[in-house]
This record gives structure tokens, C-alpha cells and sequence, in this order.
């Protein structure tokens, strides 16, 4: 009877312990868009169609994502970023 139970909590499904994808999500720890718990799963972005991995930050409803601009770097050493518009659709993989 014990197996059973261990069985049924085994079953559940992960998806159900996701936390809702918000509007905006930054990977900077340091940025009030950070969410850790998100982080904890494989986060997709489709941008304009396609899957990009390079994403630093996004925004769905004004439609931008933000990516590095090659190996620039800011005076802080940070990856210099440049904000594309376009449609953004964000999932879990």
C-alpha cells in the first residue's frame, strides 16, 4: 500500500510547481526584474519567430528583448546590451 502512495506523489506533474512567466524578467541579479524562482526552470524566448538563447532581458508587452552587442563591454565590465522590438513570446522548455 505504501508503494502506491509513493508511486502517486512520484507522478505528479513538474509543470504544476512553475511559477507564472511575469511581463518582464531580467537574468542581472542586481535588477528589480529578477525573479530567482523562474530561473530554477529552462525559460524559451521566441523573438520574431525564432528561438533565441542570448537574451539578457525582456519585456511582452512593450515587445523588446535585450541582448549583448557582441564583446563590448560597459565601463563596469558588464556586456554592453541593445534592445530589440519586436513580438516576444516566452515558455518553459
Amino acid at each position: 500500500m505504501s508503494d502506491t502512495d509513493n508511486t502517486s506523489a512520484n507522478t505528479t506533474p513538474s509543470h504544476n510547481t512553475r511559477p507564472a512567466l511575469p511581463d518582464r524578467l531580467c537574468i542581472d541579479p542586481r535588477s528589480p526584474h529578477h525573479v530567482a524562482a523562474v530561473f530554477e526552470h529552462d525559460v524559451g524566448i521566441r523573438f520574431n519567430g525564432k528561438e533565441r538563447v542570448d537574451v539578457t532581458e525582456y519585456c511582452i508587452s512593450e515587445g523588446w528583448v535585450r541582448v549583448p552587442s557582441g564583446k563590448t563591454l560597459d565601463r563596469k565590465g558588464q556586456p554592453l546590451l541593445i534592445k530589440l522590438k519586436g513580438a516576444v513570446e516566452v515558455f518553459y522548455k
